[in-house]
């Protein structure tokens, strides 16, 4: 497969995942089983319902989403390989990724010390700090 076949699929399997548990999921969803041949249709309906419920009943839902991408990244691409002509469509998907994709939000951390516990967690960057201002004289 070419490379550019290969970004078009995980291209498409990134807006399939970020789309998921979202407003633009159905449209998505609907896009995406459409792509597949009508006796895969069903069944591929059914295993993307199965990701965005788990997408959506998660803790970590980005960590789902990545864990998902992977799987749907090699579906698109043995879509593509058998039916070239699904490429015109997983790239519409693809141009109309939803803004916040998982891969394009700032990467955040959070650091917390506690029973007067000391965290030195920034090495580039800015350190913020948020909670109650050390006191004068400590116990």
């Amino acid at each position: 497969m070419s490379d550019e076949l290969t970004l078009l699929a995980q291209a498409g399997a990134a807006a399939l995942v970020t789309a998921m548990a979202t407003d633009a999921w159905q449209e998505t969803r609907d896009t995406v089983a459409g792509l597949f041949r009508r006796g895969r249709r069903s069944a591929v309906a059914t295993q993307l319902d199965g990701g965005a419920e788990l997408v959506r009943d998660s803790a970590v839902p980005d960590e789902v989403r990545r864990a998902l991408y992977g799987y749907w990244a090699q579906e698109l691409a043995a879509l593509l390989r058998q039916d070239p002509s699904c490429r015109a469509a997983l790239a519409g998907l693809a141009v109309d990724l939803p803004a916040g994709a998982p891969g394009d939000r700032p990467a955040r951390q959070t650091n917390t010390a506690r029973d007067r516990g000391t965290v030195y967690a920034v090495q580039h960057g800015t350190l913020h700090v948020n909670g109650p201002e050390k006191q004068a004289a400590e116990d």
